[in-house]
């Protein structure tokens, strides 16, 4: 019997139903899936019904369970298992790929990250803790909407598909989770410079409950024109700001961030 190991974040799913309505979820035509962390391969086996499966699995107790499992797979490459830790990797696959994986809440947030700004990643179809799905989901005006949600909303359509309970997992976890969709419609190189709109992003949400102006205060006569321009309120706090004025904002400041970064 396998035991999940608590460093590596692991709580295998046991409910076949929720396997199902994450396939069916995959849009159609996907040729090619990565999976972080196939654990007993339980979602792995359906995933090699529909595609190529590229399967990064940290856990060496688990590389040989998978490879008995997988054995005529393996041998005719339609499944590639890559016994490394996923975070590690610079580029998860060569060709385009979807992402479809029951993710360790503890790198949760630094792989999803890690993917968007990845060219070769067509989307994602992830479960990871409810708390950090509401953040990359969220939509200006909700109490969850943060940087998360403007960096992922930039380049994607994204939805929360259904909540998974903790009875659903062995063990169980201590915290609700989700599965939640990201379908990528452009990447981050159409429009800005990453990390200098990460750095505007991380000013922008520094103090959340405090106006974006204040944050931003080192930019305050740019701010004032374009708040007018935008019919903001100049006490607009920075989840009251909709992702198309976050966009417009960063290109009349992008400037001056990008000097401090040279």
């Amino acid at each position: 019997m396998v035991r999940a190991k608590k460093h590596y974040g692991q709580n295998f799913l046991n409910d076949k139903s929720i396997l199902d309505k994450i396939i069916q979820a995959i849009p159609n035509g996907i040729e090619n899936i990565v999976e972080i962390g196939p654990g007993l391969g339980d979602l792995t086996q359906e995933l090699l019904k529909i595609s190529n499966v590229k399967a990064y699995e940290i856990d060496s107790d688990l590389i040989p369970l998978l490879q008995n499992k997988f054995q005529k797979e393996l041998e005719c490459g339609r499944l590639n298992l890559i016994h490394k830790d996923a975070s590690e990797i610079a580029c998860l696959d060569e060709k385009k790929y979807f992402l479809v994986a029951n993710l360790p809440y503890y790198i949760a947030s630094h792989l999803i990250l890690k993917v968007l700004e990845d060219e070769n990643c067509l989307g994602l179809i992830v479960m990871v803790q409810k708390e950090m799905a509401l953040k990359f989901c969220a939509k200006y005006g909700e109490k969850d909407f943060s940087a998360l949600g403007i960096l992922s909303a930039t380049i994607c359509d994204c939805e929360i598909l259904f909540d998974v309970n903790p009875e659903y997992f062995s063990p169980p976890p201590k915290v609700m989770s989700a599965v939640m969709k990201m379908i990528k419609f452009r990447e981050y190189k159409d429009f800005c410079h990453l990390d200098t709109f990460k750095r505007f992003l991380k000013e922008c949400f520094k103090s959340p409950r405090k106006q974006l102006m204040g944050n931003l205060k080192n930019h305050k006569a740019k701010l004032e024109e374009i708040f007018q321009e935008l019919n903001l309120k100049l006490n607009s706090r920075p989840h009251e700001i909709c992702v198309d004025s976050y966009l417009k904002i960063y290109e009349k400041v992008k400037e001056e961030y990008e000097r401090k970064q040279q």
